[in-house]
């Protein structure tokens, strides 16, 4: 089971070292991702699986808001092309949200594996 308040406490502990950290190109949103995903498995507890699992969705969970926006927004911008524009900017608005989603797990690989990191100390 997901514990959400430790995704979202390491998604805000990310997000703000991340808001310091573009003093630092690099160390600074690496910093953020390891300390967020350490903290979200820390938080969650259950060991190694249950610490890469809620680092990866707190690394990951900017981005698959902002897939999902995206591809919604999309989707409604076709409708003032009629149903047709509807459906073809739906299915397109699908698309971009599924490869946002994705991008944005691969990328939060360094906040899962010290999420799993956290879970182990914390078990």
């Amino acid at each position: 089971m997901t514990n959400w308040r430790a995704v979202f406490v390491g998604f805000v502990i990310a997000t703000i070292i991340g808001i310091f950290g573009i003093a630092f190109p690099g160390l600074g949103q690496l910093t953020a991702g390891l300390v967020g995903g350490f903290a979200a498995g820390y938080l969650a507890r259950g060991g190694l699986a249950s610490g890469f699992w809620h680092g990866l969705l707190a690394g990951a969970l900017g981005g698959i808001i902002g897939g999902l926006v995206l591809g919604v927004a999309v989707g409604i911008a076709g409708l003032a092309l009629g149903p047709v524009g509807g459906a073809i900017s739906g299915a397109v608005g699908a698309g971009i949200a599924t490869v946002a989603v994705v991008v944005a797990l691969i990328m939060a690989l360094e906040s899962a594996i010290a999420g799993a990191v956290g879970g182990a100390v914390n078990d």
